[in-house]
């Protein structure tokens, strides 16, 4: 059993700067593994401990991911070892190429029963690549996935649902989205670190997995603060409760709030 576990090497928005137009300032935000992987990475490891599975960290970006840091920084989460695809083409690349690159990089490292991926990438957030990828493959996807068991073909799956949670089976390979907080990542430490200079990591070039079906480009040509609500500038004056509590009343009934 292989089981798959997609990640994002992308700039941490904490260190980015919007402008009063709304533009996204990335230019001094530092790289990581993207906020919701580790979490993806940590159902992976238990299940393949529980199942004697392969642990294969696969990842699509610019030249940057394939480099010492990155790949440090992903190994260390428990990967047995790593898929990469960097490329000049893929520098900020959209959910579209990006997931029909990763079906590829799948179907390079050959036999994966399982892909794992994070809930979103920390840079955009589209919510998009698990189920563009799972198309791609062919495969079912199932998104908010709090817990796995079971084995290659046979896997139990407990998910996340508005009403509660939903138990599946799952008899073929699929794809699975970790909801945030399914588990808790472990914290690398410096001997997950050290081990993690030791792990292979292959990387490919764009012209290695290149899809079969040209991916259509897109591009962000505009960006804009959300609109801000009207807002009535009622104010109630507190010197009287009685007064504002009745005031208070009338106008959320005026709103259809009560």
């Amino acid at each position: 059993m292989k089981i798959a576990v997609a990640y994002k090497w992308a700039p941490n928005p904490q260190d980015a700067a919007v402008g009063a137009d709304g533009t996204v300032d990335w230019g001094r935000a530092k790289a990581s593994v993207s906020e919701y992987d580790p979490v993806a990475a940590e159902l992976g490891r238990r299940l393949a401990d529980a199942t004697g599975a392969e642990l294969v960290g696969i990842s699509v970006g610019g030249p940057d991911v394939a480099s010492p840091m990155a790949r440090k920084s992903a190994l260390s989460r428990g990967f047995d070892r790593a898929v990469v695809v960097a490329d000049p083409a893929l520098e900020g690349a959209g959910p579209t190429l990006t997931a029909t690159v990763l079906a590829e990089v799948v179907k390079h490292v050959g036999d994966v029963d399982l892909v794992l991926t994070g809930d979103s990438s920390q840079d955009v957030g589209a919510q998009l690549v698990p189920a563009i990828l799972a198309g791609a493959l062919g495969w079912p996807a199932l998104a908010n996935v709090t817990a796995i068991s079971g084995g290659a073909g046979d896997l139990v799956v407990e998910r996340l649902q508005d009403s509660g949670s939903q138990v599946l089976h799952a008899s073929g390979p699929v794809v699975l989205a970790a909801a945030t907080d399914a588990v808790v990542p472990r914290v690398p430490g410096m001997k997950d670190i050290l081990a993690a200079g030791k792990r292979p990591v292959e990387v490919l070039s764009l012209a290695d997995v290149t899809p079969a079906a040209p991916v259509a480009a897109t591009a962000v040509v505009a960006t804009a603060r959300p609109a801000l609500a009207a807002r009535k500038q009622h104010v109630i004056d507190g010197s009287d409760p009685v007064a504002a509590a009745a005031e208070l009343v009338a106008a959320l009934r005026a709103d259809n709030v009560l």
